[in-house]
C-alpha cells in the first residue's frame, strides 16, 4: 500500500508539472485586424470636347514696299487687344495629350509710320480679325498640360495711307484676307472637374502680299504695293470640357 500511495502521488506530482508546459505548447489564437483603406490617386483626364473663350494682346508687323519701282516705304507694327472662342478635342493616352482646335477671335491691332518716301503722309494698317485651325501634341502631369500646337491660320487686315495734316484717307486696299501659317505653344491647368485655365503664345507666319491701293473716289493707283508680315500673340484661355468628370480614381 505504501508503495502504491508513492507511486499514485508521483504520477499526480509529474501530471501538474507537464500540465502548465503542455498548454504552453499550444499554439496561440492569431489576432485579425481590418485591413487599412487602398490609397486612391487622382487622376486628371484631358480627353473630351471643350469649348472656351480667350482674350489678351497681339501685334501685327507691316512692311510697306512700292513694287513697281521698288521703293521700301518703311515699316511699323500695329498692336492692341483681342478676345475670341475656341473649340476642340483632345484625347489622352498614357501622359501623352493629342488635340484639335479651331479658334476665331476679333482684334484691333492698329499702327502707323511715316512713309519712307514722301515724310508727309503716312502708313497705316489694322487687323480686325483672325482664326487659327491647328493640331496640338502635349504631356500632362496629372491636372497640368503642356503643349506646342502647329496648323493654318487666316487674318483679315486693311491697310491705307494718310495725310499727316489733315489725317485724310488718301488710298487704301479695303478689307484683305490674308493665309499663312500658325506655330505656338500652351500651358493649361485644370483647377475643376471640367474647367482648365491656361496661358498660349502664337506666331503667325504671313508673307507680303501685293496690293492695289485705290483712292476715295474709286480710282486705283497706277503702283502695285505689298503689305503685311508676321503677328505675335498672348493669350489666357478658359475652357470646359465635356464628357464626364474631369478627376478620375483609379
Amino acid at each position: 500500500m505504501k508503495k502504491f500511495l508513492l507511486s499514485t502521488a508521483g504520477l499526480v506530482a509529474l501530471g501538474l508539472a507537464s500540465a502548465p508546459a503542455s498548454a504552453a505548447d499550444l499554439a496561440a489564437r492569431p489576432v485579425y485586424t481590418k485591413a487599412p483603406p487602398a490609397i486612391v490617386s487622382p487622376y486628371y483626364d484631358w480627353s473630351g470636347f471643350y469649348i472656351g473663350a480667350n482674350g489678351g494682346w497681339g501685334q501685327n508687323r507691316d512692311d510697306r514696299a512700292n513694287v513697281t519701282n521698288g521703293l521700301a516705304l518703311g515699316s511699323h507694327d500695329a498692336n492692341g487687344g483681342t478676345v475670341g472662342g475656341q473649340i476642340g478635342y483632345r484625347w489622352q493616352n498614357a501622359g501623352w495629350v493629342f488635340g484639335l482646335e479651331a479658334q476665331g477671335n476679333w482684334a484691333d491691332f492698329t499702327g502707323s509710320g511715316v512713309n519712307a518716301v514722301a515724310p508727309g503722309l503716312n502708313n497705316n494698317s489694322k487687323l480686325d480679325a483672325f482664326g487659327l485651325f491647328t493640331g496640338q501634341i502635349g504631356y500632362a502631369w496629372n491636372n497640368v498640360l503642356l503643349y506646342a500646337k502647329g496648323g493654318a491660320a487666316v487674318t483679315d487686315n486693311n491697310y491705307s495711307v494718310t495725310s499727316n495734316a489733315t489725317s485724310a484717307v488718301l488710298s487704301s486696299t479695303g478689307d484683305n484676307t490674308n493665309w499663312g501659317a500658325v506655330v505656338g505653344a500652351g500651358l493649361e491647368v485644370g483647377f475643376a472637374p471640367n474647367w482648365s485655365v491656361g496661358v498660349e503664345y502664337d506666331h503667325i507666319f504671313m508673307d507680303q502680299q501685293n496690293r492695289t491701293f485705290t483712292t476715295p473716289a474709286g480710282v486705283a493707283l497706277g503702283s502695285t504695293f505689298s503689305t503685311g508680315g508676321d503677328t505675335d500673340l498672348v493669350t489666357a484661355r478658359l475652357n470646359y470640357r465635356f464628357g464626364g468628370p474631369g478627376l478620375m480614381k483609379y
